[in-house]
């Protein structure tokens, strides 16, 4: 697989991914509303309102990985798919001595025709180590030395 080609399908699996997300958030926070609608209706006393507050608690928890998913979408709509040589950036894949990483958003293991790529977040520690170094660098993660080999 050509190297632009394989960029292209880790973003549009990270793309997925955070599609995939914000659907099961979406229906968390569908499921709540009507939850709640339905605990209007019935006023039993101390357990009505224990269940309106596990509800809310509920929303506000769904609301906040909303948030997060929202920031990552705003962080993949960054990412080119262009192939660039230098510096480790957003949206590089980096091939190591230890594993290859996709520099993008967190969606964790991708396996492309038997290669497996870890999406990773530019906080990450790992991705943190990466930022700005070049091919043949090395940088020191959790007592391992990790070489990069290739950038695009």
């Amino acid at each position: 697989m050509k190297e632009q080609e394989l960029k292209e399908n880790l973003f549009k699996y990270c793309k997925s991914q955070l599609g995939v997300r914000r659907t099961a958030v979406d229906k968390i926070l569908s499921n709540v509303a009507l939850s709640l609608k339905e605990e209007t209706k019935s006023s039993a006393g101390d357990k009505h309102e224990t269940g309106r507050a596990m509800l809310q608690l509920e929303r506000e928890n769904a609301g906040k990985q909303l948030a997060e998913i929202e920031k990552l979408e705003v962080i993949l709509h960054r990412i080119s798919t262009e192939i660039s040589s230098g510096p480790v950036h957003l949206g590089s894949i980096v091939k190591t001595s230890q594993a290859n990483y996709f520099i993008g958003v967190p969606v964790g293991e991708i396996k492309i025709q038997d290669e497996v790529y870890y999406a990773i977040g530019v906080r990450s520690p790992i991705g943190q180590l990466l930022l700005g170094k070049n091919e043949g660098d090395e940088v020191r993660f959790r007592e391992s030395v990790i070489k990069i080999h290739t950038i695009y």
